[in-house]
């Protein structure tokens, strides 16, 4: 079976490639990419003119809430949302219920009878039931297939067990991710600490209890050697602390969701749990900060934290409400409205946030075959209309849930076709 997708603007940031061009697919890879016209047909002609063609998007941080939460989602609809966002390439967190803690979990992820429609890698949890207390076996769930290990949501907060993790994190080449949050200081928060919270009359959840983790982890790994990965990172300060690590030679990734560079503290509705995540939306100053850390590269990918809740679980009180927002379908039309038009990053350097640099994140995994469109690599491809203008309407959403606070909003790109190994899994209006 072969493909061509013709006249498209062809982008891929892992060859610095970006032209107008007709991309040919064959048995599920990518063949060549040539000039319009140069190749002579295919089993399938697609007419990408005046669209843009990339590699698929590829999340670091998903829920996809398989095994044991599937009334708000599971890997069936969490993917097919993927797929309608231009995701082909998901890394799943590990706080199922039962916790990814085991090899056997892992594998019944990536069964075929779950129904993913895009890939799927999943993370694993760092300590035995995300406890932070005894390490899970690196080794044997790196061969089961997890990329990166993470106690997600429940941050590795003691020195040693986390000095462990990188060791053994290092040795294997895998990555260690961290939720940097000292619980501490947040128990009973629900936002950011903040004028705002202060008005709303609910706890706060400070800066510092992000930062102050992310500072501990940086040295960590500058004394291990370990790839520390600091996840959906929000506030001005960590930024700092990673683009400071980066000049000493410190081997520190980070990712921002489109929510943290989009929505500020002072953008929440009254008491809308849908505005309710972790980690909070911070201040205004801290929401530049995650544009500004884009824009020069501190930053390195852009991420969803796509976190599906039902709508009962979000319809409580805000402080009592559940942490997080579904995030698929909506990630490039906030980065194409707010990074690219809002502040001039080219589209490459766009694409290379959901593409090429999350896959070298993942470098030395199977993932971090990805994101790119080069002879020879798995033919996920996303195609978008960078100029279409739409409205986001969450009743519309491929999710199981709907909460989110973009419902209504009007971006600019939208995904029209997606494809995973040489096979259309989307196709839009």
């Amino acid at each position: 079976m072969s493909v061509l997708i013709r006249n498209a603007r062809v982008i891929d940031p892992a060859s610095s490639f970006d032209a107008e061009a007709d991309l040919l697919i064959r048995e599920g890879v990518i063949e060549q990419a040539a000039a319009p016209g140069q190749i002579a047909g295919a089993d399938d002609i697609l007419e990408a003119k005046g669209l843009v063609a990339t590699p698929g998007f590829i999340d670091l941080h998903v829920h996809l809430r398989e095994p044991g939460q599937s009334h708000k989602e599971t890997i069936a609809t969490g993917t097919m949302a993927a797929a309608a966002g231009g995701f082909t390439s998901l890394c799943c967190m590990p706080n199922t219920d039962p916790v990814n803690d085991l090899p056997a979990i892992t594998r019944w992820m990536l069964q075929p009878e779950r129904g993913a429609v895009v890939n799927v890698f999943p993370i694993a949890a760092a300590t035995v039931g995300s406890a932070g207390e005894k390490l899970t076996d690196f080794a044997a769930l790196r061969r089961e297939g997890a990329v990166a290990v993470t106690d997600d949501g429940r941050p590795i907060l003691h020195d040693g067990i986390m000095r462990s993790a990188m060791l053994q994190a290092a040795a294997l080449g895998m990555p260690v991710i961290q939720h940097a949050e000292d619980t501490a200081l947040t128990r009973g928060g629900s936002m950011h600490q903040g004028a705002r919270a202060f008005r709303m009359g609910l706890r706060g959840m400070p800066a510092e209890a992000e930062w102050s983790v992310v500072r501990r982890d940086i040295q960590l790994a500058r004394e291990t050697g370990a790839h520390l990965h600091v996840a959906h990172i929000s506030t001005a300060e960590a930024v700092e602390a990673v683009r400071e690590a980066r000049r000493h030679g410190i081997q520190v990734s980070c990712e921002v969701t489109p929510h943290h560079f989009a929505l500020a503290d002072d953008d929440i509705r009254e008491y809308d749990a849908n505005f309710k995540m972790n980690p909070p939306l911070r201040s205004p100053a801290d929401r530049e900060a995650m544009i500004v850390g884009l824009l020069d590269g501190t930053i390195d990918a852009i991420a969803t934290d796509h976190a599906p809740h039902a709508l009962h679980e979000k319809r409580q009180e805000f402080d009592r409400a559940p942490f997080g927002i579904t995030g698929s379908e909506t990630a490039l039309g906030l980065a194409l409205s707010i990074l690219y038009e809002g502040r001039g990053l080219p589209l490459d350097k766009v694409i290379a946030l959901l593409t090429a640099r999350p896959a070298q994140i993942l470098r030395g995994s199977e993932a971090g075959r990805r994101g790119t469109l080069a002879p020879g690599a798995p033919a996920d491809i996303v195609i978008f209309d960078p100029s279409a203008k739409w409205r986001y309407e969450a009743a519309n959403s491929k999710s199981k849930s709907q909460n989110t606070p973009f419902d209504g909003w009007e971006m600019r790109g939208r995904v029209m076709a997606t494809m995973v190994g040489g096979e259309f899994v989307f196709r839009g209006e």
